[in-house]
């Protein structure tokens, strides 16, 4: 990624597990611009690179924010920004990108975020209100600590159109999502927006089957690139080369081809952005990314999440 460094001028928590981060280049310099629903990578302290969604208004060109839950299961990366990270702290940070940006064509947006999936709303209810653009944000969450930005989202600029609801953890009080899903959109200009865990992501992907694909845009927070209970090591076998490599567990493919120095591109590496889409040429794929078409599945793979059963042939 080309990459430029930054410093951490505030550090303070957003939420219960949950800190945000302001950064600003360490001469006062402008930043990069972005729009709403861009994204950065950053080589966290552990070392690994991880894609934030910036979340303060894009008009603003002297810093970036972004908001990380720490995930006391995850690989560490999340773990070293929240317990590591300070106030004058520098970090290698990536230009900003968007692929999950506020389509042009609509004229309505119905902005639907769980959890940390609130981050690329945020930005998209600052640039909507500036643009004079109408749209209702619907932010879900356990309760009100573990709520993000709650009392910024509470502000003037957002009154009567932010919708906070909170579930307490019961099912039984999740909010009902279809009255909004009903209807679908695109026809009369409104486009669903939808950032958050897998679950919801899910339950909101069901409920818009039956919107035009042009107007639902999903992006996910929430994939799971962990070691499952029954996962296999598994082997890769390169198309131009003949070379075969093993995939143990609790590695990717991308990392194993990485290791053997065979370079992919790849961008979030959590299955949601398309980047390290490879040709699939032979083998049994166990897909897990949130990118893939079913038309496609039998011939391509993300090798930042998927896996595979005895041996896949990698068009590489």
């Amino acid at each position: 990624m080309t990459q430029d460094t930054l410093q951490v001028t505030e550090a303070a928590p957003a939420a219960q597990g949950i800190q945000s981060f302001e950064l600003r280049h360490p001469q006062g310099l402008p930043l990069q611009p972005f729009s709403a629903g861009s994204h950065i990578r950053v080589k966290t302290p552990s070392g690994m690179l991880r894609q934030y969604s910036l979340c303060n208004d894009p008009a603003e060109t002297d810093r970036y924010r972004i908001a990380v839950k720490r995930e006391d299961s995850g690989r560490g990366g999340s773990a070293s920004m929240v317990d590591q990270l300070q106030p004058g702290d520098l970090l290698e940070v990536g230009l900003p990108e968007n692929q999950f940006a506020l389509d042009d064509r609509a004229s309505r947006f119905l902005l639907i975020a769980g959890g940390i999936g609130i981050t690329p709303m945020l930005s998209m209810a600052y640039q909507l209100n500036s643009e004079g653009r109408p749209y209702q944000l619907i932010y879900l969450s356990r309760d009100a600590q573990s709520t993000a930005f709650l009392e910024e989202l509470r502000g003037p600029e957002f009154a009567g159109k932010v919708k906070v609801h909170h579930d307490q953890g019961d099912p039984a009080r999740a909010l009902d999502l279809w009255p909004l899903l009903e209807k679908p959109g695109s026809t009369n200009g409104l486009h669903l927006y939808c950032c958050g865990p897998t679950g919801l992501m899910d339950a909101v992907r069901d409920m818009s089957g039956h919107w035009p694909a042009s107007a639902v845009h999903f992006e996910s927070f929430g994939v799971d690139t962990r070691a499952q209970s029954d996962d296999q090591p598994f082997e890769v076998c390169i198309k131009s080369s003949g070379q075969r490599l093993s995939v143990p567990v609790g590695s990717s493919i991308l990392q194993v081809l990485r290791d053997d120095g065979i370079a992919v591109p790849s961008s979030c590496e959590s299955g949601t952005c398309g980047s390290c889409k490879t040709g699939l040429l032979e083998g049994q794929p166990d897909h897990r990314d949130l990118v893939l078409m079913e038309d496609e599945k039998a011939s391509h793979i993300m090798v930042c999440v998927s896996r595979g059963q005895g041996s896949l042939l990698l068009d590489l």
